[in-house]
């Protein structure tokens, strides 16, 4: 049973081209993440409304069980901002 979530989010910035922001939430229920990412990346910027490149806007990447989450500080309920590169530490 999964802990938590790493979600991608493609975001659109003006005069930018669209890039994926990624974000460790800490629900387990994957649409509530998800919803939570977007949520989340609208502080960045414009959520694309379809698939740019061939990825989807927006993609659960992988499940954190709670072990995990411990080991990385990410908290039930919790949502962390990872940045626009990718997060090899919270996929591996």
């Amino acid at each position: 049973m999964a802990g938590g979530w790493v979600i991608g989010v493609m975001v659109e910035q003006p005069g930018q081209a669209a890039q994926r922001h990624y974000f460790a939430v800490g629900h387990e229920d994957r649409a509530k993440a998800e919803w939570t990412a977007v949520d989340w990346a609208l502080r960045e910027g414009q959520v694309a409304a379809s698939p740019v490149g061939g990825l989807e806007p927006v993609e659960a990447l992988r499940q954190l069980p709670p072990s995990r989450m411990a080991a990385l500080g990410l908290k039930a309920g919790e949502v962390r901002p990872l940045g626009w590169r990718h997060p090899r530490r919270w996929l591996s």
